[in-house]
């Protein structure tokens, strides 16, 4: 049986899926020698602008990392991209912390999140795990695009009228939005992230890359550099990858050069690993769209989606306005979290086995997601 139908079958509450991350990391850190271990990871399938790489998330990350004291670190990444300035904070708040950082990506780590995996002494993937082409997002007119995109289209409209002469009518709008110093800031953002890359192989991937596998030469700082360029261009190389969403995988690294450490061919790290990814996604089918953890503490991101914002401390229930997935009629359902609560007027208690049945079609509804989702926010169990 694999670790998802052995977690689902278990039926966990949001403590036991939390106990279990936990413990899990405790072994990634043990097999991988004692290491810290910092997640920063989002929901691949929930609101892009609020999983993406932001300027939010750097007093999270510094806050987990102000619990850790040992001398080398795991990042364990899971993220769309985002901006890429970002992420040099991110990679800067760690390499100034430790002379050692691994990046281990159980599934992806895609545009910008491919940029931080780059700043890593060692990467670690596995068979489900990607990395994705490296292209800067922008921000512009409210709605968040890809820099390369921008320039492309552009590319295109300016072709068009050399092969015809006329500027089509429907480009009028598009063109008159973007100014000069847009284009310029797009063709900015390219080059910021490759020049990164470049960088970070160099000063960190390549740090102790010192001798060639076969003629066991000394390794140069010109063929770091040399190396670094060539990976750079091909990760930034649109036009190969054709878009951007595309999945670069361990063996596509490989075939650039890329030392990858494959953590499949060790059986105990990478059951453990897929544990804890596992857990993770377990983890995201609540409300919960951003998870920043170590070992012995965490940070949570929660959407809103209808269920009240209880304060974890004072929370003695919560009232559910729930809606029928079949009659849509609506009822209401109170949780209790502390013992001796009476029950409010028109409510319903919440099912002990988590099957509530409609009071207006007699419909059975599975409550188990709802509740895992009221106890990731109130930190309580309900009882």
């Amino acid at each position: 049986m694999g670790a998802y139908s052995e977690y689902l079958n278990k039926q966990l509450d949001f403590q036991g899926i939390t106990d279990e991350r936990k413990k899990q990391l405790g072994i990634i850190s043990k097999l991988r020698g004692d290491r810290d271990i910092l997640v920063y990871a989002a929901d691949l399938n929930k609101r892009t602008d609020l999983i993406s790489i932001n300027y939010s998330d750097l007093l999270p990350i510094s806050d987990q990392l102000s619990n850790l004291t040992g001398k080398k670190i795991d990042l364990i990444i899971e993220t769309p991209g985002g901006s890429g300035e970002v992420a040099e904070d991110i990679v800067k708040l760690l390499h100034d912390k430790y002379d050692d950082v691994g990046i281990i990506i159980p599934g992806w780590a895609k545009s910008a999140g491919t940029i931080i995996a780059m700043s890593g002494n060692e990467i670690l993937m596995g068979s489900i795990s990607a990395l994705g082409p490296i292209d800067a997002q922008l921000t512009w007119q409210g709605k968040h695009f890809s820099a390369h995109a921008l320039l492309e289209g552009l590319k295109k409209i300016k072709k068009e009228i050399e092969d015809t002469g006329v500027l089509n009518k429907a480009y009028i709008p598009i063109l008159q939005g973007i100014s000069p110093g847009e284009i310029e800031n797009a063709e900015n953002a390219l080059g910021f992230a490759e020049e990164l890359v470049e960088k970070w192989l160099i000063e960190y991937k390549f740090k102790n890359w010192n001798v060639h596998s076969g003629n066991k030469k000394t390794v140069t700082l010109k063929e770091k550099k040399e190396r670094a360029k060539e990976i750079a261009a091909k990760l930034c190389d649109h036009g190969y990858w054709k878009t951007h969403a595309r999945s670069i995988k361990l063996k596509n690294l490989e075939e650039m050069k890329v030392k990858i450490i494959d953590y499949t061919q060790d059986s105990p790290l990478n059951d453990a690993i897929m544990r804890y990814y596992t857990l993770l996604q377990m983890t995201f089918g609540t409300n919960i769209y951003k998870v920043f953890e170590t070992q012995n503490s965490q940070i949570y991101r929660f959407m809103a989606q209808g269920i009240p914002q209880p304060n974890p401390v004072s929370a003695k229930n919560v009232i559910i306005d729930f809606v029928c997935h079949k009659c849509k009629k609506h009822s209401k359902i109170q949780a209790n979290l502390e013992g001796n609560q009476p029950l409010q007027q028109g409510c319903s208690e919440f099912p002990k086995d988590n099957k509530y049945k409609c009071p207006h079609c007699q419909t059975e509804n599975n409550l188990f997601k709802l509740r895992r989702q009221i106890e990731a926010q109130t930190k309580k169990t309900i009882i």
